[in-house]
């Protein structure tokens, strides 16, 4: 089967699948958090400053930075996308490599950075300390069910960071001016917010690619050891 078909049907698959899932709706919300850990991570290392972070029930979210204007402000536009997806396809490699702990304190601590440094909002900061609580948890009381949770949290990440930009490529075609960062980043630059939305899209549907190779190669690696 084609790489590219396989691609889109797992994520359609895991899109229906994780919906059935109790709870899941509350961890939709970490494609958020290091959406908005992008943008953040991206100002401070241009010498800008985060002012704060907000993270809604309904999965979206806003960070707040002072940065100046022009190819600063654009980069900062740009991160938050491509960031969330780039760590998804972290987490993949991470199984891949079985270093799934690893996985889970690097969420862990981007998490609790944003913790105590910038959410200041009453969702956002249950949320944020719930899934440090539940990822110490897996790691130190329930280790032998940590990879299905790991795996969960990856493909729900993963789904999110493509949807999330199907979203925007509908919102920038429907509403041009209210497609997030899309629109910001066509008041910056001369492209329109469709075109960077479907960039954005491109990039999260090939970082999804290399995501579930990760994955593919780790399973058969796993069931060849069994069979011997």
């Amino acid at each position: 089967m084609n790489k590219w078909l396989k691609t889109l049907l797992f994520l359609a698959g895991s899109a229906l699948l994780t919906r059935f899932i109790p709870f899941s709706s509350l961890f939709r919300n970490l494609d958020t958090m290091f959406h908005e850990f992008g943008h953040a991570l991206v100002t401070l290392l241009l010498s800008g400053s985060v002012l704060r972070i907000e993270l809604h029930p309904d999965h979206s979210g806003v960070t707040y930075s002072a940065i100046a204007a022009g190819g600063r402000a654009i980069l900062v536009s740009l991160a938050g996308y491509p960031l969330a997806s780039l760590f998804s396809l972290l987490l993949f490699y991470l199984y891949s490599r079985d270093k799934r702990q690893w996985g889970l304190i690097m969420a862990s601590g981007v998490a609790l950075v944003m913790l105590v440094l910038y959410v200041r909002g009453g969702f956002g900061m249950i949320w944020l300390s719930g899934f440090i609580l539940l990822n110490a948890a897996m790691l130190f009381l329930w280790p032998k069910v940590s990879k299905y949770y790991y795996l969960f949290l990856a493909f729900l990440t993963l789904e999110e960071s493509v949807m999330g930009t199907l979203f925007l490529v509908t919102a920038s075609v429907m509403t041009p001016s209210r497609a997030g960062d899309a629109a910001n980043l066509a008041r910056l630059t001369p492209l329109p917010a469709v075109l960077w939305a479907l960039l954005f899209f491109l990039f999260s549907l090939l970082c999804a690619k290399w995501a579930l190779g990760f994955f593919f190669r780790e399973e058969k690696s796993a069931n060849r050891a069994r069979s011997l």
